[in-house]
């Protein structure tokens, strides 16, 4: 085969060529036959599905971060209702009375470095343990008499 017959070969591949057969009866009979067939639903990829598992996931755990930093700040401002209690009150025992001071400053400078470092558990857990204090000193007041 030479170069000028490929070339003819080639520019007879661009002529439409028409089927052999008619071949729309039967297209149609096989659409017929499939009417009252139900379809199947259509089929996720494995990628899809990936990926829908992945967002689902994603969103879980914001959901789940979220709803644990919310308890912790309402924990934080919890205890914020028992301070006012425990803060302006002055035992009638003198020897209560300078422990209450020294508590009740503590406290208060507690709650000032925590305002500069709202997220440090260390703070929040000295200032904790000094309401504790101070609720367990209120409470020898009242055992004592």
């Amino acid at each position: 085969m030479n170069e000028l017959e490929w070339h003819r070969q080639m520019r007879a591949l661009r002529e439409p060529v028409s089927p052999r057969r008619d071949m729309w009866p039967d297209i149609e009979a096989a659409l017929d036959a499939n009417a009252g067939a139900r379809i199947p639903p259509a089929r996720v990829s494995r990628r899809q599905a990936w990926l829908l598992a992945a967002g689902f996931a994603g969103l879980s755990l914001l959901a789940g971060g979220l709803n644990l930093q919310l308890q912790r700040t309402q924990q934080a401002e919890a205890p914020a209702s028992d301070i006012a209690s425990v803060a302006h009150w002055k035992p009638a025992d003198p020897r209560l009375a300078g422990a209450a001071v020294e508590l009740d400053a503590a406290r208060m400078e507690l709650q000032q470095a925590i305002q500069q470092a709202p997220h440090s558990p260390a703070l929040q857990r000295l200032l904790d343990r000094t309401e504790k204090r101070q609720l367990q000193l209120r409470q020898m007041e009242n055992q004592a008499g």
